[in-house]
């Protein structure tokens, strides 16, 4: 989430991403979408005032301007690829951030036609504002969506019941890792950390396959509230308490799970820390300290794909070298295809990565 005040009149942008503010703004009532494009290439924000609905067919428009495909080059290598698909990606969402509403004191919008974004709003800042800012069209769009998916809740067969995820928390939308979980045998565990909670959904799944004591952790303020709140509603509370830290509790367990991000690149908004982990800086560390926190005779799942050597973003080999390196050994490992849309969608970028990933479990003990 990043904040900036336009100095000369305090005036604030809101943005998730870490894209930079536009260096202004223009109001206008009307306008189309090549007029917004052209103010938005020379870093300057379009304040949409007029009606609401006519803002968002001018958004439909840009996105149909800037989404153009574009061939990507045949000599490039397959990690240029993917990074150069990342950079497009980046570009294109800076470009659509340019058209902005201004939101009134109590998450108002003054506009005509406008909804009532208040719940959507609470959902993401919490506490409503008291001065007007601005945000991004497209950004708030996002936000109505979460909140109607948070009302709904994703149904999760796995722990007999639906996981609510508000903006900023990622959503378990591919069940075959949590099929994974699902499937491996949990007899002979009493205690539990699952690093990382995010939704507290394997957290949940551990409670359900009979772990008396488990102890999430994440440091994503939004994630730890999350989960909390799916863990009181599944009715979990006895057997799972979830903690703000960063990585380990100052203790050990009988098991522990991590479903670390699986790529090895740079985030660029909040949300997507749940994907990208620069430098595998966090699957680095959990392997590192994870045998610290490890009981005698206790196991270790990492849950994990490998997408990321199929984009060449990290050697074939990698996770191996690093068990070996941490002290670990490979007891066994489970494996499964992805089933989410973007798998069987040729015409999906990364299709060529795509169709070859594998999801797996590995289950570690100490060497």
């Amino acid at each position: 989430m990043s904040y900036f005040i336009f100095p000369d009149s305090g005036f604030e942008w809101r943005n998730e991403s870490l894209q930079k503010p536009p260096k202004g703004w223009l109001y206008v009532r009307e306008s189309g979408a090549d007029a917004v494009l052209k103010a938005a290439y020379q870093n300057m924000a379009t304040v949409w005032q007029g009606d609401f609905h006519n803002a968002v067919q001018v958004l439909l428009g840009i996105k149909k301007k800037v989404r153009k495909p574009v061939a990507a080059d045949p000599d490039a290598d397959i990690a240029s690829l993917f990074h150069a698909h990342r950079m497009k990606q980046a570009q294109q969402s800076r470009i659509l951030n340019m058209l902005a509403v201004e939101v009134g004191p109590g998450f108002v919008l003054h506009n005509k036609r406008a909804p009532d974004i208040y719940a959507a709003l609470s959902d993401v800042y919490g506490k409503p504002n008291v001065k007007p800012f601005f945000l991004p069209l497209n950004l708030l769009l996002g936000f109505i969506g979460a909140h109607e998916w948070h009302k709904k809740g994703v149904a999760v067969s796995q722990i007999g019941g639906q996981i609510h995820v508000p903006f900023g928390v990622f959503s378990p939308l591919r069940g075959e890792y949590l099929d994974l979980l699902a499937q491996a045998p949990s007899t002979g565990f009493q205690t539990a950390l699952d690093i990382g909670t995010g939704s507290g959904v394997l957290a949940a799944i551990l409670a359900k396959q009979g772990i008396s004591s488990i102890i999430g952790t994440d440091t994503n303020p939004r994630a730890v509230t999350c989960a909390r709140a799916n863990i009181a509603r599944l009715g979990l509370e006895k057997q799972v308490e979830i903690r703000e830290t960063d990585m380990f509790p100052d203790m050990r367990a009988d098991l522990i799970v991590c479903n670390p991000p699986w790529l090895p690149a740079k985030p660029t908004s909040t949300i997507e820390s749940a994907l990208y982990d620069p430098d595998s800086a966090m699957l680095t560390a959990f392997l590192r300290d994870a045998p610290e926190h490890l009981n005698p005779g206790g196991e270790i799942r990492l849950i994990i794909s490998d997408l990321a050597e199929h984009l060449h973003l990290r050697p074939f080999g990698f996770l191996e070298k690093a068990f070996a390196g941490a002290g670990l050994r490979i007891t066994d490992i489970m494996k499964t295809k992805p089933k989410h849309k973007k798998a069987a969608n040729p015409d999906d970028p990364l299709a060529f990565a795509r169709n070859r990933e594998t999801t797996f479990l590995y289950r570690l003990k100490k060497a």
